[in-house]
């Protein structure tokens, strides 16, 4: 399959957020969306996170990653009901890949568990780093992304017509979960294996952060059956859109298929934030027909069919809608 010349649209969300006219706010609104429903994906700027929270994010991540690999276990999302915790290269793997992800990641979601729905909730794992080293600067860095995916979400509510107060009943209690990942250099790959391996979002607005200059995301142009790539640029955000988001639209606004190839030697980071909504709550995009599919209902259909998820936590899940 050959690589694609195309290159995402960049939109600058200061004038959404700071406006100086309803008319700039509304431009704003309609570039982003004509790119989430031509692409699914789009880069934004003047985001309103600080670049020195970004920066003392990514510094932190190698404290976690580079921690020895017995260390690393004992903190096991496969251990949480939650899916929170450390997921080590080959402890996911989708149907129809030959090879599992070279990646290793880390979860972590909400510290408060009266924000979060019952059912839902489990602690964060923690390495035993002090807090200054990694978990100060994470959950900086996670507020901040929260923040940004609410926004997109209001925008992506009015893009269809709708009024932005829609998103106040399905942000009551949002799920946001977010992932850190780490992926080798080249030349620890096996042949053919992936950083990533093709896939879908199966949730909401996914918002991923790349360390600067180290590209390796590539999105389908399904039109032309070619990947194009995404550049890694400082300050700059790539937003998708997951399944739920297209299932809700009526397929207005796409869930791309997207994958990493990463060719560098040294480590690549990244992190992508999934903020999904209230677990109890239905679809936003088309309030006048919203179905009777939850959150929560739409998530764990994925969840099973994608990772080695541990039971009590579908249960719980399906408890909660």
């Amino acid at each position: 399959m050959a690589a694609s010349n195309l290159e995402l649209p960049l939109v600058d969300l200061s004038g959404y957020i700071n406006p100086s006219s309803e008319e700039e706010k509304q431009r704003v609104i309609a570039d982003l969306c004509d790119a989430c429903h031509k692409f699914g994906f789009v880069q934004v700027k003047g985001h309103g996170i600080p670049l020195q929270t970004q920066r003392e994010f990514l510094k932190a991540l190698p404290n976690l990653f580079s921690l020895p690999r017995e260390e690393k276990m004992k903190l096991s999302f496969l251990n949480s009901t939650g899916r929170r915790g450390y997921e080590g290269s080959g402890d996911s793997m989708r149907e129809g890949d030959k090879l599992h992800d070279a990646k290793e990641a880390f979860y972590i979601g909400r510290e408060c568990p009266t924000i979060e729905p019952p059912g839902f909730h489990c602690p964060n794992l923690w390495p035993s780093l002090p807090s200054a080293d990694f978990k100060d600067p994470v959950m900086a860095y996670y507020e901040e992304t929260n923040r940004l995916g609410r926004t997109i979400w209001e925008m992506l509510i009015q893009g269809l017509g709708h009024p932005a107060s829609l998103v106040d009943d399905f942000a009551r209690k949002p799920v946001v979960m977010m992932k850190m990942i780490r992926y080798p250099p080249f030349s620890k790959t096996l042949p053919g294996q992936f950083g990533v391996g093709p896939h879908t979002d199966f949730g909401g607005v996914t918002t991923l952060i790349q360390e600067p200059g180290k590209e390796g995301l590539e999105v389908l142009d399904e039109e032309r059956d070619e990947w194009f790539p995404v550049p890694a640029i400082e300050d700059v955000f790539v937003i998708n859109m997951g399944d739920m988001i297209q299932k809700w639209s009526g397929g207005h606004y796409r869930s791309a298929k997207h994958r990493v190839i990463y060719k560098g030697e040294d480590d690549r980071l990244s992190c992508a934030t999934f903020w999904h909504g209230d677990l109890e709550a239905k679809n936003p995009l088309n309030p006048a027909n919203p179905g009777d599919g939850t959150v929560a209902q739409l998530l764990v259909k994925r969840f099973g069919s994608q990772f080695s998820v541990p039971k009590p936590f579908v249960d719980e899940v399906l408890a909660a809608a």
